[in-house]
């Protein structure tokens, strides 16, 4: 456990990044690849929203733990929780897919503060 609450801010940092990836490359594959034609790849793939929830909320609960800075602690929480109901909301509004890509930013911009923050601690 001691291992991935120090690993976790780098943890949340690559799922973020590869969220953003994710949602950045979708529609280009969607519209110009036959390979998600398949429907059982095609749903595979877009249910990946679901494991990099999962894995920020992973990510965020450990780096929490040792954060030192109570904002730091909020904004993370804070962040998580709008990523997710953007991502789950996504269907609804193309602005919950916009609002989806500001929340993986600002997870990212807050698991960098507490790796700073911590950095400095010792």
């Amino acid at each position: 456990m001691a291992s991935l609450s120090s690993k976790a801010d780098y943890i949340g940092i690559t799922g973020s990044v590869l969220c953003i990836i994710h949602c950045l490359i979708t529609p280009i594959l969607l519209i110009s690849s036959s390979l998600l034609a398949d429907r059982t790849l095609r749903i595979g793939f877009l249910s990946l929203d679901y494991v990099f929830i999962g894995v920020n909320i992973v990510a965020v609960y450990f780096a929490t733990r040792r954060a030192s800075q109570r904002v730091v602690k909020v904004g993370l929480w804070f962040f998580l929780g709008l990523f997710a109901g953007a991502l789950l909301l996504e269907d609804v509004h193309e602005a919950f897919e916009y609002l989806a890509y500001a929340a993986s930013a600002g997870l990212i911009g807050f698991h960098l503060l507490n790796l700073r923050a911590h950095d400095h601690t010792h």
